[in-house]
């Protein structure tokens, strides 16, 4: 039975239907050796570094992931390419669900931090909330689980029914003790959308957590909100968004960017030179609730990948585009997603780059505001570091300096998964 790429591309992208693989890269059995052959088959073909894969022989590895994991071309592909289940995949994709406790986190030192919780997700039915410090993770200090690099399996593996004891402090202060167990846990992809007032301008906030098929509806409704109050300013929040469908990214451009935009070129596949014949153009569209700005501000840390870098890197050539926090994470390419057997492979098939050949930013997009993440503050509070100064740059064309001093740098995001749970960054 000859496989055929799934109609789901990621940035991890658009929608493509019947992209067939060639003839070669077929699956008649799940065996290990099997599933290993066909997925050095599928990246000797749409791989987009498939020069640099070496040649090893797959049915030595004990895995199709371990296969994966030995050829990536890791001066480019730390993580970007992945195997997954098909169910966690799909879960993510059409539901925005995960299996988890819902929250994410940061690590400052020898501390955690919680950075956002999900609403009716386990970990807000424990009591953590935005700030609140984890000292604890089944009876052992945080401290020590982050000096031997144990931080990031603490929480245990993405299945259901794990359980994990903590204790924490919150933000108010008061240490807390609580029990959680893994389930599926829904992410609100806008989770937050309000309107400020400065100096007379109606500026627009949209909290936006990740590009699936759900985001859609809400991207409409909550665009559908600012431009009946008339906002003439947006700030979009993209400080945790680690990416997900382009289709979606370039419905949310075609909201910011408006007439501006509309019909122009939004972004340009780039493929290996197996599949030139692949290469194309997408455009931006025209979307009913779609606002008129005359730029955008947008608020960004490391983990603003993918997806969210490619909005900031489209708009570009037709609004300023201001980016508040601190640089992105760096991922200018995306991925087809091949179903086999009970899993999906996600190889970086392509490159991006905008309407004037701009791209290759795997260093990430840097900030022009630089502003802190600021955990002592909750999202959209316009006290918030991040958020200030966005409203600060709205209101005077100006950044804040820098700080100088070693104490004010960010705190570090939590140890980064790797595949499509980079995208959602959370336990």
């Amino acid at each position: 039975m000859q496989m055929r790429l799934a109609s789901r591309v990621l940035v991890a992208a658009v929608l493509v239907v019947g992209f067939a693989l060639p003839a070669r890269a077929q699956i008649t059995s799940c065996t290990v050796a099997n599933q290993n052959l066909y997925v050095r088959d599928v990246l000797s073909d749409i791989y987009l570094w498939y020069p640099h894969l070496p040649p090893v022989s797959p049915v030595q590895f004990p895995t199709p992931e371990a296969y994966l994991e030995a050829v990536r071309f890791r001066q480019l592909d730390a993580s970007f390419s992945y195997i997954t289940s098909r169910a966690a995949s799909d879960a993510f994709y059409s539901d925005s669900q995960f299996i988890g406790y819902g929250f994410s986190m940061q690590v400052a030192g020898t501390a955690v931090r919680v950075s956002q919780v999900y609403e009716d997700s386990p970990a807000a039915e424990a009591g953590l909330d935005r700030g609140a410090s984890i000292v604890e993770v089944n009876g052992r200090s945080v401290a020590s689980l982050i000096a031997t690099g144990a931080i990031g399996g603490a929480f245990g593996p993405s299945t259901e029914g794990v359980v994990t004891t903590i204790a924490f402090d919150t933000r108010g202060g008061g240490r807390r003790h609580a029990t959680m167990v893994k389930r599926a846990v829904t992410i609100p992809t806008v989770s937050l959308a309000r309107v400020f007032s400065v100096e007379g301008r109606k500026v627009g906030y949209v909290f936006f957590r990740n590009f699936v098929e759900p985001s859609y509806a809400a991207l409409d409704e909550a665009f559908a909100m600012l431009k009946d109050e008339g906002v003439t300013e947006l700030v979009l929040d993209l400080r945790y968004n680690g990416g997900g469908l382009v289709n979606v990214a370039v419905h949310l451009g075609s909201l910011i960017g408006g007439a501006v935009t509309r019909d122009q070129v939004f972004a340009e596949y780039r493929h290996n030179d197996k599949n030139i014949r692949r290469d194309q153009t997408l455009r931006f569209a025209e979307a009913a609730q779609a606002l008129t700005l005359s730029r955008a501000i947008v608020i960004a840390t490391p983990s603003s990948a993918s997806a969210s870098e490619l909005v900031i890197n489209a708009l570009r050539p037709f609004l300023p585009v201001t980016v508040v926090g601190d640089r992105t994470y760096g991922k200018p390419v995306g991925q087809y997603v091949v179903p086999f057997c009970d899993k999906v492979l996600a190889p970086v098939s392509f490159s991006m780059v905008n309407a004037d050949g701009e791209g290759g930013f795997f260093g990430g997009i840097p900030a022009d505001c630089h502003a802190p993440d600021d955990i002592e503050h909750d999202l959209g509070d316009a006290n918030e570091g991040s958020l200030a100064e966005a409203l600060r740059f709205i209101r005077t064309g100006t950044c804040t300096p820098p700080p100088t001093d070693a104490s004010a740098t960010q705190a570090a995001g939590a140890p980064r998964a790797t595949g499509w749970q980079a995208l959602i960054n959370a336990q």
